[in-house]
Order: C-alpha cells, then sequence, then structure tokens
C-alpha cells in the first residue's frame, strides 16, 4: 500500500499532457532521429558524438522497433522510470522511518516541479533517476544482511545508471558519505568501496572515450542562475526538515542517507565548474530522491505530533497539488523548453515553396527538423555537404566557408531558420559567410515568423 499510490500519482502526472500539444525540444528531436538509425548507424555515431547517450539511444532503438508511436513512445519510458523511482523512494522512507513517512515521501517526489519536467521527457535522465534510487534500495538491503550476492546486485544497478548517463557516477561519494555518517562497520564500508570500485572499473572506459568528444559540451558556461536558484532551495528546505536531528547532533538513518543523496552531487558538479563547467540541474536529477525523503520524514513528524484523521492528509495533498498547478499548467506547455522542434518544421513548411533554399543559422539548428523530414521535403540545404545519417552526425557536415555564398547565390529564394532573437551571433566562418551573404545580395520577402526558440524567415535575392 506504500508503494503503489505513489507509483499511480507519478504516472497520473505523467500521462497528463504527455503529448505537450505536440511539441517536441530539440534534445528530444535529436533523440528521435537517432533512435531511428539502424543499431550500427548508431554505434557509428556515438563514437564520433553523444557517446554518453550511447546506451540509452540504443534502448530507444529498440522500442520504437517494438512501437513507433512518436511523441508517446519517446516519452513513456520517462514516466514509467520515474513512477518506478517514486515507488522506489517510498520503499526507501519506510524502510528508515515507517510506512506513513514513505509513503509521504513517495508522494513528494512526482510533485516537485523538476521531477514533473523531466518524467515527460524523452531524455535519460528519468531513467538514471530510477536506477540510481533502486540501486540506494539495494545498498540498504546489502548493508543491513550483507553477501556478496547484494553487493552484486547493488553494483549491476548502479554500473547501469552510469552507463545510462556518467554522471550518476556522482551518486557514489554520496552513497559512501551515507555509510560513513550511519557508522557502519569498517568491514561493510570495505565491502562497499569493493563494490563501488567495480562500479568505476566498469565505466572507465565509457568516461575516458567521452572525455574526447568533451566539446560538445563547451556550451556549458557558469552555473545558470535560475537552475542553481532551484536546487539551493530544494537543498535549503532538506536542511530544515532535517534541522531537529543536525541541532541534537545526531542524524536519523534517513538523514544519513538523503542529506548526502541531496547535497553531494550537485556540489561535486558545482566544484569542478570552477574547472570545467558541468553543472546543468538535469544532470543531478536524482538529488530529488534525498530531498523527497526528507520532506516525507518531516510531514510524517509533523502529522505524528499532530494527530489529524486520515482524510485531512489527504486534503492537504490535494491542496499542495492545487497550490503547483500553475507550474504543472506551464511545464505542459510548448513554452516551457527552450525551443520546439515542431514548431520550427511546421513555420519552415509554412513559409517554403518548392525549389527554394533552406539555411540553418547555426549549423546546429539542423537537429530541428531531422526527425521530421517531411517538413523540408522539396527544399535544398544549401550548406549540407553530407547528411547527419552519412557522416554518423548529429547536425551533418556543411560545406567550407567559402563555397557556402555561391552556392546561396545561385537560389532566387531561401528559407532561412535564425536562433531566437536574443541570442549572441555564432562567429564560425561558416556561420559569418551565410549572414554576410543574405546581408548583401538578399532581402527579407516574407515576415519573420517568431516560434518557441527560433526565427524563420524567407529571403529574395536582389534584383
Amino acid at each position: 500500500m506504500v508503494v503503489l499510490p505513489p507509483i499511480l500519482l507519478t504516472l497520473a502526472l505523467g500521462l497528463w499532457g504527455i503529448r505537450r500539444r505536440n511539441s517536441m525540444w530539440g534534445d528530444e528531436a535529436v533523440t528521435c532521429e537517432v533512435a531511428h538509425r539502424s543499431a550500427a548507424q548508431i554505434w557509428r555515431t556515438i563514437q564520433h558524438v553523444d557517446l554518453v547517450h550511447g546506451v540509452y539511444y540504443l534502448l530507444m532503438h529498440g522500442l520504437f522497433a517494438v512501437w513507433d508511436g512518436g511523441l508517446l513512445t519517446l516519452r513513456l519510458p520517462s514516466v514509467v522510470a520515474m513512477s518506478l523511482a517514486a515507488g522506489g523512494v517510498a520503499l526507501l522512507g519506510r524502510r528508515l522511518a515507517g510506512p506513513r513517512a514513505g509513503l509521504l515521501a513517495g508522494l513528494a517526489l512526482p510533485a516537485i516541479p523538476l521531477v514533473q519536467q523531466y518524467t515527460q521527457e524523452g531524455r535519460s535522465y528519468a531513467i538514471v533517476c530510477a536506477l540510481v534510487t533502486w540501486s540506494t534500495c539495494l545498498l540498504l538491503d546489502a548493508a543491513d544482511r550483507s553477501s556478496w550476492r547484494r553487493w552484486a546486485g547493488y553494483a549491476v544497478l548502479l554500473w547501469g545508471a552510469v552507463m545510462v548517463h556518467e554522471l550518476a557516477a556522482l551518486v557514489i561519494p554520496a552513497h559512501g558519505t551515507a555509510l560513513v555518517l550511519a557508522e557502519r562497520p569498517r568491514a561493510l564500508i570495505r565491502a562497499w568501496a569493493t563494490a563501488a570500485g567495480c562500479v568505476v572499473a566498469g565505466a572507465l572506459p565509457l568516461i575516458v572515450l567521452s572525455e574526447r568528444q568533451a566539446g560538445q559540451v563547451a556550451w556549458i558556461g557558469w552555473p545558470d542562475a535560475l537552475q542553481l536558484l532551484g536546487l539551493t532551495a530544494m537543498a535549503l528546505a532538506g536542511l530544515w526538515c532535517a534541522r531537529h536531528q543536525v541541532r541534537a547532533g545526531e542524524l536519523s538513518r534517513l538523514s544519513a542517507l538523503a542529506l548526502p543523496l541531496l547535497l553531494l552531487p550537485g556540489l561535486l558538479l558545482l566544484a569542478a565548474a570552477v574547472v570545467k563547467p558541468l553543472f546543468v540541474d538535469r544532470y543531478v536529477l536524482y538529488c530529488a530522491v534525498g530531498f523527497a525523503l526528507l520532506l516525507g520524514a518531516e510531514l510524517d513528524r509533523l502529522w505524528g505530533s499532530r494527530p489529524l484523521p486520515r482524510w485531512a492528509g489527504w486534503v492537504a495533498l490535494a491542496a499542495v497539488l492545487a497550490a503547483l498547478a500553475p507550474v504543472s499548467l506551464y511545464l505542459r506547455t510548448p513554452q516551457s523548453r527552450h525551443d520546439d522542434a515542431t514548431a520550427v518544421g511546421r513555420a519552415v513548411r509554412q513559409a517554403a515553396r518548392p525549389g527554394d533554399g533552406l539555411l540553418f543559422i547555426p549549423t546546429g539548428h539542423r537537429v530541428w527538423v531531422s526527425a521530421h523530414l517531411q517538413d523540408t521535403r522539396g527544399l535544398t540545404d544549401l550548406a549540407l555537404a553530407r547528411d547527419p545519417v552519412s557522416s554518423d552526425t548529429l547536425d551533418g557536415v556543411e560545406l567550407p566557408a567559402q563555397d557556402i555564398p555561391a552556392r546561396m547565390r545561385a537560389f532566387p529564394r531561401i528559407v532561412v531558420v535564425h536562433d531566437a532573437a536574443d541570442e549572441p551571433p555564432d562567429d564560425d566562418p561558416r556561420e559569418t559567410a551565410k549572414s554576410s551573404t543574405l546581408r548583401d545580395d538578399f532581402h527579407a520577402c516574407d515576415r519573420t515568423a517568431e516560434v518557441t526558440g527560433a526565427r524563420i524567415t524567407a529571403y529574395c535575392r536582389n534584383s
């Protein structure tokens, strides 16, 4: 009974508005396009780019092969995974603080806005969250009844999480810290260290090889203020929930586990930003597991200090969900994401005429139309030398900068997909060549279509 309500609530919230008004943002478009390649093509692609997501792409390839349900197939794995994570949180809470605390913790997880966002995302983060949660369940099982089989199960599940996304490895020091805070015997900590060492050794090839593709994350700068604020608020709220134990100088079993889960992965990622910025909140989405456990335990304490009828708890849950309704509604709109690849494709189709040229400024925006090639059928991609599939890339390979202007001038009309107006220009020579040729030899001959994250304009060649 403790596990089922959180699973059902997460499923309900995940299925509510899952199509997001038939929108799809750029990263999801990449998932959709790469997953539709053959397994051999995916293997060749991840040797050049996105190795960190390779296991996830192969998983989605298998799912699309079984059932190509478009947005539903793209997002349902995340919904199911987060539902399983909520069930795992409920089990952790029950084991560490009792049935009511477990139930409240499991119900708290899907109510967190960040969790709701990535429950409906066609990317790997919800799956990582589920694997981290259940590896934590196995950690407690192995810590209470140590055996090589239990430690092996823990290692396998945690290794799976790291293989789906390597930054899941940041939970390893959190697990170790939890054992130390819980004052577990040294022999048990050595057993954990052996299991954790096996996880690191098994994932080391992925970590080393993906470092060669570090240029992919060059776009990440110093932590985004909004993301940082969200995780900071969650961390402070979690510390507030644990305040009674911290003041007393001793932590409950739940807090000894939940606080490192909540705090350490994000802090380690922030510390790494001094050398190499990598802080993005979704990379440590599983920190929400620690917060949900602390919140569930605190709500249980408040409930126990003031006994209430059972119906009052459900009324309180309904009130919380009502308070979160505006955020939940927003997360199910296209505007809640950085861009909308579906809207871009639709705008291109509406602006274009058969035989027009097509131009992407910058080239990375080619992924916006990669999942729905019918939107650009009949158009010539002017800067493209090799398409993404044949070149085993995500964006394709473009012509040299000096060859692009002549190709553009050969077309009387070009549909251009630009960045949003507030984005800084790209100083790559190819992008400079495109922009300068448009400015010198073309003029806008149709109004600009503004969609989430992009602008689409038709240009006509000067007479």
